[in-house]
């Protein structure tokens, strides 16, 4: 009992559980990706809107979505009492900054990276999911969300939103990937240089893809 509790409470424990729902929300992004992609047919929305009932309405899928769910809430609650334990180690800030070159910015700004996707994904669930599940549960069928992908990357402020969200999902895939493998134990000279252009490749191409949508949009290259 004690073992399961560490799991949890520790700091190896909590680097373990973050690593793992890390990894698990990795695979959910590349799903959603995959999902939000069918737009490229350029089919006004027919492929898409097919991939969509399909997410929407599978039981597989819809049993996933309260797993995520409990996902996001242990990863973000993991990195928080992380964050709060390494500064509570250190209340005192150094005179000056440590000359750490082998340490990127964005590693040391996981935390700040993370709050500003907690940020976006509460603009995007407000956008799409909770509308579309509201309505489902009222009315027993699903929004037009091509449509609402339509009216709502028509404007540039909510592109600049998405824009924005997506650079920071790329900083963050690029550090949390690599370091989420090493959290788990995964780590060997032999295949270390796969897992970091395995990390690289993945945090470069879902960001710009997801990008690509809204901007694809809004210049009506996709109608």
């Amino acid at each position: 009992m004690n073992s399961f509790y560490n799991i949890f409470t520790s700091s190896l424990g909590r680097k373990f559980t973050m690593a793992l729902s890390g990894l698990f929300l990795i695979s959910f992004l590349l799903v959603h990706m995959s999902v939000n992609a069918l737009i490229f047919y350029n089919d006004g929305g027919a492929t898409f809107t097919v991939g969509a009932h399909f997410m929407a309405t599978n039981p597989v899928i819809r049993t996933l979505e309260i797993v995520l769910i409990f996902g996001f809430v242990l990863h973000i609650l993991q990195g928080l009492l992380l964050w709060k334990k390494n500064r509570d180690a250190r209340p005192i800030r150094y005179a000056y900054p440590l000359a750490t070159p082998r340490i990127k910015w964005y590693s040391k700004s996981m935390t700040l990276l993370g709050t500003l996707l907690l940020l976006f994904l509460v603009i995007h669930t407000s956008n799409f999911w909770i509308p579309n599940r509201i309505h489902q549960f009222r009315y027993d069928e699903e929004l037009p969300l091509y449509d609402l992908m339509l009216e709502k990357f028509s404007n540039p402020l909510e592109v600049l939103v998405y824009s924005f969200g997506c650079v920071s999902l790329f900083w963050h895939l690029l550090h949390g990937f690599n370091s989420a493998f090493t959290s788990l134990g995964i780590s060997h000279r032999r295949y270390n240089g796969f897992i970091k252009w395995m990390g690289t490749s993945f945090s470069v191409i879902v960001p710009f893809v997801l990008f690509l949508m809204p901007l694809s949009i809004y210049f009506k290259w996709i109608k």
